[in-house]
């Protein structure tokens, strides 16, 4: 039950930072639904991987290259998605990538733990 609470809330996320970025484009909420899906699996997929694989920049850097590693899941999140989800560049997945982060932190897992 909390792993869909999560997920809609992650969609609910998704769906306010298209409604806030142009570059940021959902078509609809079902859409933002789907994404976050596939989000959730290629971060419990793709995101290990890119993370060991990355390692040395990712300690040089104080674990700021895992913003990086998030932008990177949200593009092949919208890639996956076609024409449903699109990003416009690398900047707007780096910028969604924190603010997702920052709800996630504060908003999200606070809920979830409860």
């Amino acid at each position: 039950m909390r792993w869909l609470l999560g997920l809609v809330l992650n969609a609910l996320v998704l769906w306010m930072l298209s409604q806030l970025f142009s570059g940021f484009y959902l078509s609809s909420f079902f859409a933002a639904l789907v994404a976050a899906f596939l989000l959730n699996i290629l971060n419990w997929t793709v995101k290990p991987i890119l993370t060991v694989l990355t390692l040395p920049i990712t300690i040089l850097t104080l674990g700021l290259f895992l913003f990086v590693i998030s932008a990177i899941t949200l593009m092949l999140t919208s890639i996956m998605m076609g024409s449903a989800f699109e990003i416009s560049g690398f900047g707007t997945a780096l910028l969604a990538a924190v603010i997702i982060a920052l709800f996630q932190t504060f908003l999200i897992n606070p809920i979830k733990n409860n």
